[in-house]
């Protein structure tokens, strides 16, 4: 263990040491991230530049009794490496170790479980609140990036602060903005003169002065007030920011712990909100990631001398074969948009944006405004595809409903990451989305059996005549051969992957190819099996579900998501319409948990959705249903002729399709 690392268990700890040591201190910081992350990925760049603002807080300010809420949450390792976590940091992202995020659930250090971004001043604002009700004197620092400024929660929470104007500080995690060396030292050296005790004591008596001289004292005093501002908004770039409502303190050196230390103390005990400007360097004391923070921002296992990651050899992933495909499409047609939300690449939208910049738009941490662009540019003629991971397009759920589909506008959704995440946890599990969107008048909803299907479904999503949701995993597809041309798939169609008689399989998404392997294995038991791939969660084929609802001996649904408002209660609802109530059925997916982080391989097993264990619960199911018909002399819970009163051949009313 290193020199000093090895003595900081805690805040307190951290405190008996001299400001001399803390650089120092953040060398060790910076290698013991580098070594740890390198073995078990994620977020590096936004750590390695936060090591000297994390260190100033927790030297300065009194963790847990003064509150800080990180936003996102993913640049918070340092706060753990600092708050006694730092012998379990090997476990991070793992199954059962330390969250990738803040999380009240770990430490009394962490008051504010988050993932996403945008929420930290909110909160803050919340904190500071509850803390001046309760008639207590604790600090609530906000720290939040540049990157979720952009949301539209963060200016509601600023907005606000400044209007009530509680006492706590948002400190503005700045590690793109480009301010130049003359113009970034002059406005340091104002706001360090103006936010000082002493010039605020001599601002503060020469107030009283001017208020006191008759007949004209408070005119004098509003106008030096003017040209106090005047002077601010032209040589400090935060007169946003105090036009908000907030003392604006900076722009501060990020990696300076001494400035950082002296800033700290001279706001902590301000009155009103304050924004203090820091600026750091992403990937800090590393190279590689200073180079391309982008690249590192969540890095996979990597070596830490040569910069290169650990490759599996894997298929490939299902984004890139998105992207391709967006790509051919907006080849034949100059109608097609590819918009993001400040994730493009892990969108695939960056490569497509190469091809087609003009047509490729990042809208910023801003989902809503993303989802009504795409509205409204539907509207002009053009075909938008709004790139968004699953658990992010919750964020613009109200523009969902009220821009897209009420107006029931042909705006494609690509939801990536649907399904189980894995390392991320909690915050990032795409686990909702069928649910949240079947329901909505005129949206279609699909998910491929792989990569291929994908391609076709992409096409069919773009060119439909209204709004269409498409989920696909993150990972590697199945490495299936690409057809040369897409083509657009019958709404609302299944497709039959094999017959069989004793039971059916009605999968949905990926997990069609599990289900496949599970029929395998029960043809190895002399049952028969069918598989039938559902395409669709809205509108589901309602002909095929009856049809094998009457032909088997029962039914089992399969989804990766969660089962209440999913995929299967679909199939349960399309067969009470049709009023098919006898079939012996059962339902595989999530059940009403939160799913934390760990690897999806492992997750899966515990939660019994991969093959082995979707076998078990069928088999299970399957040796129930038997005993039933047994003590039944044998019948079935229908024939072939209907005995639940419906015939094999019923015709469907209409789909469900909303």
């Amino acid at each position: 263990m290193s020199k000093f690392l090895s003595r900081v268990d805690s805040p307190a700890d951290l405190k008996k040491l001299s400001i001399e040591e803390l650089p120092l201190l953040a060398r060790e910081i910076r290698d013991m991230l580098l070594e740890g992350i390198s073995e078990t990925g994620g977020h590096l760049s936004s750590n390695l530049g936060v090591v000297e603002l994390t260190l100033a807080m927790h030297y300065v300010f009194n963790s847990p009794d003064d509150k800080f809420i990180w936003d996102v949450g993913h640049q918070s390792y340092v706060h753990k490496l600092l708050t006694g976590r730092k012998d379990k940091f090997n476990t991070l992202r793992q199954h059962e170790g330390l969250c990738g995020f803040t999380k009240r659930e770990e430490s009394e250090h962490d008051h504010w479980n988050c993932g996403h971004g945008g929420t930290s001043i909110s909160a803050a604002l919340a904190f500071a609140k509850a803390r001046d009700l309760n008639k207590q004197d604790n600090d609530v620092v906000a720290v939040i990036g540049d990157g979720s400024l952009t949301a539209g929660m963060a200016f509601e929470g600023l907005n606000h602060t400044g209007h009530i104007q509680n006492d706590m500080i948002v400190v503005l995690n700045d590690n793109e903005w480009s301010i130049s060396a003359n113009v970034g030292g002059m406005s340091a050296h104002l706001s360090k003169i103006m936010t000082g005790q002493v010039m605020l004591k001599i601002k503060q008596e020469i107030g009283q002065l001017l208020s006191s001289v008759p007949g004209f004292g408070k005119e004098i005093k509003r106008y030096a007030h003017k040209i106090d501002e005047a002077i601010k908004g032209v040589f400090i770039p935060g007169r946003l920011f105090e036009d908000l409502g907030f003392r604006y303190v900076g722009p501060i050196d990020g990696h300076d712990i001494k400035a950082l230390t002296e800033s700290f103390n001279t706001v902590k005990d301000l009155k009103g909100p304050t924004l203090m400007h820091v600026i750091t360097r992403k990937g800090k004391g590393y190279e590689q990631a200073e180079e391309k923070a982008d690249v590192w921002h969540g890095a996979k296992p990597f070596n830490i001398s040569t910069g290169e990651f650990h490759k599996k050899k894997a298929n490939p992933a299902y984004t890139n074969v998105f992207a391709d495909a967006l790509i051919q499409l907006a080849k034949e047609d100059e109608k097609v948009i590819g918009i993001t939300a400040a994730m493009p690449d892990g969108t695939g939208i960056s490569k497509f944006g190469k091809e087609f910049p003009d047509r490729t738009f990042d809208v910023g941490m801003a989902e809503q405004h993303g989802v009504a662009f795409s509205g409204a540019l539907s509207i002009e003629g053009f075909r938008p595809v709004a790139a968004i991971y699953s658990t992010f397009l919750q964020r613009a759920y109200d523009q969902v409903v009220h821009d897209i589909c009420l107006m029931n506008l042909p705006v494609t959704f690509a939801m990536d990451r649907a399904g189980i995440v894995g390392e991320d946890g909690a915050t990032h599990q795409g686990l909702y989305d069928i649910a949240f969107l079947r329901t909505l008048p005129n949206m279609v909803v699909m998910a491929p059996k792989d990569e291929n299907e994908m391609r076709h479904m992409l096409k069919t999503a773009v060119y439909h005549t209204g709004p269409a949701a498409l989920r696909y995993p993150r990972g590697p597809g199945l490495g299936v051969p690409l057809d040369p041309e897409m083509k657009e798939l019958e709404i609302g169609k299944g497709e039959v992957v094999q017959d069989g008689t004793d039971i059916a399989i009605i999968a949905y998404g990926h997990t069609v190819d599990w289900a496949q392997q599970v029929a395998d294995k029960f043809e190895k038991e002399g049952v028969s099996v069918a598989v039938i791939n559902a395409r669709f969660a809205k509108p589901v084929d309602k002909e095929l579900i009856v049809k094998y609802a009457l032909k088997t001996r029962c039914m089992i649904t399969t989804e990766e998501h969660s089962l209440m408002g999913g995929f299967g209660s679909a199939v349960l609802e399309a067969l009470q319409e049709e009023e098919i109530f006898n079939t012996r059925i059962k339902c595989i997916g999530l059940g009403d948990i939160v799913l934390e982080h760990g690897a999806p391989s492992i997750q899966r097993k515990i939660l019994k959705l991969d093959p082995e264990g979707m076998f078990e619960t069928i088999m299970t199911f399957y040796g129930a249903v038997a005993k039933i018909e047994a003590s039944s002399n044998g019948k079935k819970p229908h024939s072939e002729n209907g005995e639940n009163g419906k015939k094999a051949d019923t015709k469907i009313k209409q789909p469900l399709n909303g």
